[in-house]
C-alpha cells in the first residue's frame, strides 16, 4: 500500500547539506525529508536518476515512514571510514573524523587522477589504520578488467580487504574474479552497481561474479527488499549509504542491523562527510559504530539548511513523477 501523495508532500522539506570534501562530483547533497507515522524518512535519489529509477528510492521512503515495524537484531553496527579521492597528505585529518573505525573505504579511479595517486592514498590509509586495520577500495566502474588487475598488483602491499565494483558489467566482474584467482592476487570482488542498478539484482550472484554484495536501502526499495536480496543470494553483505542525511543513514542502519550475519563493517558512517545535518544528534560513528535508531529532526536545522524554492519545486515534481511509476507498478524490481 502506498501512502497518499498528499501525505508525502504536505509537510515535506528539501534541504541542501554541504560536504566537507567533494565526493563523486558532489559538493552539496540535496535530500527531501518527510515525517510519517513511524517517524522521519528520506527521499534522495542522485540528481541524474530518472523517475523510474527514483521510484525505488520513493518506495523505500514510504516503507520506512509508513510501513510495518522493524525488528533489528543488534543495537549498533560497526562502520568503515570513507575516504574521498584526496591527496595522501589529507588522509589523516579525514580519517580522524571516524573515531574507532578499524576499516577504511578508499575511493580510487577518480577521473583526472592517476594510479600513482591511488597508490599514495591507499598507502596513507593503510599507514593510518595499521597492520590490523582493513582497507577496501571502490572504483565505481571506472576501470577495465586489465586496469583493475594492474591496480591490484600495484596495491598488493597494502593487503586489500576487497575491491568494489571496479568494472561496469556482471560479465566483466566474473572475468575479473576468475583472473584474480588465476593470478593469486587473493583480493575479493564486491558488487554494488551490479546489484542496485540492475534489472535483476540476483544475476551477479547466479553468475558467481562476486564474493560479496554492497547494498543500499533506498536504491533497493527499502529494508525488507534489501533483506530479501541478501537472503536469496546467500552472499555476505556490506550495507552502505548514498551520502544520506542522518535520516537516510538510520534506514541503512536498520537494514544492517536486521541481517543475521554481518562479518564486514558497513559504510554507514558518512554523516562525518557532511558539514551540516538535520538533527542535533547526527548518526556519527563513535567507537567505530553507529547506533540503530530513529533520528529526531530539528525544525530549526530544516529551516537553516532549506534549499532554494526552485530546488524545492524540482524535488516535489520529481517525487510526483516517481510516485506515478509506483502507482503504475513500473518501479524496477531491483532499482
Amino acid at each position: 500500500m502506498l501512502a497518499p501523495l498528499d501525505d508525502l508532500l504536505r509537510d515535506a522539506h528539501v534541504v541542501a547539506l554541504p560536504l566537507r570534501n567533494r565526493f563523486r562530483g558532489v559538493d552539496v547533497r540535496e535530500v527531501l525529508l518527510v515525517e510519517g507515522p513511524n517517524g522521519w524518512t528520506e527521499f534522495s535519489p542522485f540528481l541524474e536518476y530518472g523517475a523510474a529509477e527514483a521510484s525505488a528510492w520513493l518506495r523505500a521512503t514510504i516503507d520506512f515512514g509508513w510501513g510495518a515495524g522493524l525488528a533489528p537484531l543488534r543495537e549498533r553496527v560497526r562502520v568503515n571510514a570513507t575516504l574521498p579521492a584526496v591527496s595522501a597528505g589529507e588522509v589523516p585529518a579525514i580519517l580522524r573524523r571516524y573515531p574507532g573505525c578499524r576499516t577504511v573505504k578508499v575511493k580510487v579511479a577518480e577521473p583526472g587522477q592517476t594510479l600513482a595517486d591511488d597508490v599514495a592514498r591507499v598507502g596513507a590509509a593503510r599507514e593510518f589504520v595499521g597492520a590490523e586495520g582493513r582497507v577496501r577500495i571502490d572504483a565505481n566502474t571506472n576501470w577495465s578488467v586489465d586496469e583493475t588487475l594492474r591496480a591490484l598488483d600495484e596495491l598488493a602491499p597494502f593487503d586489500l580487504e576487497y575491491v568494489e565494483q571496479p568494472v561496469p558489467s556482471v560479465a566483466e566482474l566474473g572475468d575479473l574474479r576468475r583472473r584474480i584467482a588465476e593470478s593469486g592476487l587473493g583480493v575479493r570482488v564486491a558488487a554494488d552497481e551490479s546489484v542496485r542498478k540492475a534489472d535483476d539484482p540476483l544475476a551477479v550472484a547466479r553468475a558467481g561474479a562476486a564474493d560479496l554484495l554492497v547494498i543500499k536501502a533506498q536504491p533497493l526499495g527499502g529494508v525488507a527488499r534489501g533483506l530479501d536480496i541478501v537472503r536469496r543470494t546467500g552472499l555476505p553483505a556490506v550495507v552502505s549509504s548514498a551520502i544520506d542525511s542522518s535520516v537516510g543513514l538510520s534506514m541503512g542502519a536498520f537494514l544492517a542491523a536486521s541481517i543475521p550475519e554481518l562479518p564486514h563493517d558497513c559504510g554507514l558512517g558518512t554523516a562525518a562527510m557532511l558539514t551540516a545535518d538535520v538533527t542535533r544528534e547526527p548518526l556519527l560513528p563513535t567507537d567505530g559504530a553507529v547506533d540503530v535508531r530513529r533520528v529526531e529532526v530539528d525544525v530549526d536545522l530544516l529551516r537553516r539548511h532549506a534549499a532554494p524554492e526552485e530546488r524545492r519545486t524540482w524535488w516535489f515534481e520529481r517525487a510526483r513523477a516517481a510516485y506515478a511509476h509506483l502507482e503504475e507498478g513500473s518501479a524496477p524490481a531491483s532499482a
